[in-house]
């Protein structure tokens, strides 16, 4: 039990251990990376490690802290048994007054996205004003072992507006507390959020690594062992958590997109193939416009890059075969813009049909 069981990106936790081991832990520090590419897990891990009563650089995963610290790894239940508390009636003031805070441990907290509601969520949960403000209190108390971890998964969701309540803590760091945040891109945070905190990027496991991952870890057969490495775009946990066929599904529904808004289909059809990824996916709208552009990566390899490179779709090679020969740099290039301005206007809850819509029509070819 230990950093040694974290796969990936070891040259992070090395820094973490270092800092444990020289007793300067750092007041802010901001994770990056890819979804499910294990900033969470770590985050936890080095709660544990500030905390634990056997060592000073490492856990033990047994003592006392440890244990209770190390159930926030799992914060699914913790998010319903905190939102069945509160009541499924819960209204907006409700939400701001009885914070969603998941404390397995005096000294660490959890801080998620509110979903608000249990039996109908929201569709785009974020960070709320009462939360922020419970963090804020609670970074100034003493701990009762040896240090406060507040980890704000989904940082990017606080509103700008609201982050000023976040910056104030920053800049009068109390002496025995360390924030975690948490986000998949430190550029959807305010730069004077980000200037404050020790920063590090997560980068993507490779498919070897994610394979020998899936080989410990689940019972998946060899060849769904490779699959789920070749789709998971180097997360270990959406590997571990995906549904082989609907990931493949989805990424034949985004190219059927592409390839009728390329040949010029019919608006019908073309409206036909936007409204079965927005409303038939159990996928998030996120998801499925990172899907977007994975397939585009794959269109402009195929198109002008090396032939020796892998594709992130192979099983779809001879389709984007296909597709790959009718565009050009200028469509790439418009693809990505249109895709990137439909991400930052998400904020602002654009109709994601209309929003798709509206890139499909721009590549069509007439």
């Amino acid at each position: 039990m230990g950093f040694a069981e974290f796969a990936g990106n070891q040259r992070v936790v090395t820094a973490l251990q270092g800092m444990l081991t020289a007793d300067r832990v750092p007041h802010a520090m901001l994770f990056s990376g890819p979804r499910g590419v294990g900033k969470y897990t770590l985050a936890v891990m080095f709660a544990q490690a500030a905390n634990c009563a056997r060592r000073k650089d490492d856990f033990c995963g047994e003592c006392e802290p440890c244990r209770r610290i190390g159930l926030l790894a799992e914060p699914a239940p913790l998010v319903e048994q905190g939102l069945a508390q509160r009541g499924e009636s819960a209204d907006a003031a409700m939400v701001e007054r009885v914070p969603l805070i998941l404390q397995t441990h005096p000294d660490v907290w959890s801080i998620v996205p509110d979903p608000m509601r249990l039996r109908n969520p929201v569709a785009r949960p974020v960070l709320h004003m009462g939360q922020l403000r419970a963090v804020a209190r609670a970074a100034n108390f003493k701990p009762t072992a040896r240090r406060r971890v507040f980890i704000l998964d989904g940082a990017e969701t606080m509103r700008w507006d609201l982050a000023n309540i976040f910056l104030k803590i920053l800049e009068e760091p109390p002496e025995s507390a360390t924030l975690i945040l948490l986000a998949p891109n430190p550029y959807l945070l305010l730069s004077t959020i980000r200037s404050r905190c020790l920063q590090f990027y997560f980068a993507p496991l490779s498919t070897e690594q994610l394979e020998e991952i899936l080989k410990r870890r689940t019972q998946l057969k060899p060849s769904e062992r490779k699959l789920a490495a070749q789709l998971a775009e180097g997360s270990p946990g959406r590997a571990m958590n995906m549904d082989l066929e609907g990931a493949a599904q989805l990424r034949r529904d985004v190219l059927q997109v592409l390839e009728r808004a390329v040949e010029g289909r019919s608006y019908a059809e073309l409206f036909d193939a936007t409204a079965q990824l927005v409303k038939g996916q159990k996928e998030s709208f996120e998801n499925v416009l990172e899907v977007f552009y994975i397939v585009i990566t794959d269109l402009l390899e195929l198109a002008y890059g090396s032939t020796d490179r892998p594709l992130r779709n192979p099983a779809l090679r001879q389709e984007l075969g296909a597709v790959c020969k009718k565009i050009d740099l200028e469509w790439v290039a418009q693809a990505v813009d249109g895709l990137d301005e439909l991400h930052g206007r998400l904020r602002r809850n654009i109709n994601r049909q209309l929003g798709l819509d509206a890139v499909a029509i721009s590549l069509a070819r007439r």
